[in-house]
């Protein structure tokens, strides 16, 4: 096993500059560009002990508003009541935010301290459909900086070739309900699961 930077740095060969300098400390137009124009990130988050969380955000474009070249504003939306994510937050400030853009390879990495809001004027620009979002975070940007295009290169993220037929696995509702019916499934219960899924898709976005 690889216990120290220094094993795994012997391994790798010297940093390029530009892979340090590209980090800078603020937005810039770019960033600023890209972040209106993603619909789409995932944003880490630890709690007090480091346990680490990944959750996914989205909205139409535009949806995380840039407030200065400091600070921007990530509205949250009707989920499933868990909170993990504004539960770290709480504990601990320190967030990673990966940005995504439909057909880009490249991606924008951002780190910050977080906060969560809920200032009603912040948050009735965050408004959809005229539903302002209970709650916001907002992250105070100490790095962000492009990341190349390897990894979905890789992976064809948005090529048709890989795209997956849904069907190929049972839907969301009925795999919840098979890993935790210890008696098994009641397919009129799987059935009314996804009636209720859907039917929150369309009325319980926002």
């Amino acid at each position: 096993m690889i216990d120290s930077e220094a094993e795994l740095r012997a391994k790798f060969g010297e940093v390029h500059p530009l892979a340090i300098t590209k980090s800078r400390p603020a937005l810039d137009p770019y960033s600023r560009q890209f972040i209106a124009m993603s619909p789409f990130l995932v944003i880490s988050t630890a709690d007090q002990e480091g346990k680490a969380d990944l959750s996914p955000r989205g909205d139409p474009p535009g949806f995380v508003h840039v407030l200065d070249d400091q600070t921007i504003l990530i509205p949250d939306r009707p989920g499933n009541n868990r909170l993990d994510t504004m539960s770290n937050i709480a504990a601990n400030p320190n967030v990673g935010c990966l940005f995504f853009i439909p057909g880009f390879e490249d991606t924008l990495r951002l780190n910050g301290k977080a906060r969560l809001t809920d200032d009603a004027e912040l948050l009735r620009h965050c408004a959809v459909s005229g539903k302002a979002p209970k709650v916001g975070i907002l992250i105070t940007v100490e790095e962000v900086f492009l990341h190349c295009a390897k990894a979905l290169k890789r992976s064809r993220l948005w090529g048709p070739e890989y795209r997956q037929d849904r069907s190929q696995m049972p839907s969301i509702a009925r795999i919840i309900l098979e890993q935790t019916c210890e008696s098994g499934v009641d397919e009129a219960e799987a059935r009314k699961a996804d009636i209720d899924v859907e039917a929150d898709y369309k009325s319980g976005l926002y």
